[in-house]
């Protein structure tokens, strides 16, 4: 159990840290810029990973 909620909380640091990178590459070359998209894929697999984790977290 305290694994689970200490991966629920790592991904949440990861997500945070991508966001604020992403957003800044994203004001500095803009929001079409292979970096920030890059930024942009690796949140979005992030977030879903959290959500299932979450999900699984609920039901065991």
């Amino acid at each position: 159990m305290l694994s689970t909620q200490s991966n629920l909380n790592d991904l949440s640091i990861r997500i945070q840290n991508i966001r604020k990178l992403m957003i800044a590459t994203g004001i500095e070359k803009g929001l079409d810029n292979c970096e920030t998209l890059k930024y942009s894929e690796e949140l979005d697999k992030l977030i879903i990973q959290l959500q299932l984790q979450s999900r699984l977290k609920l039901y065991s």
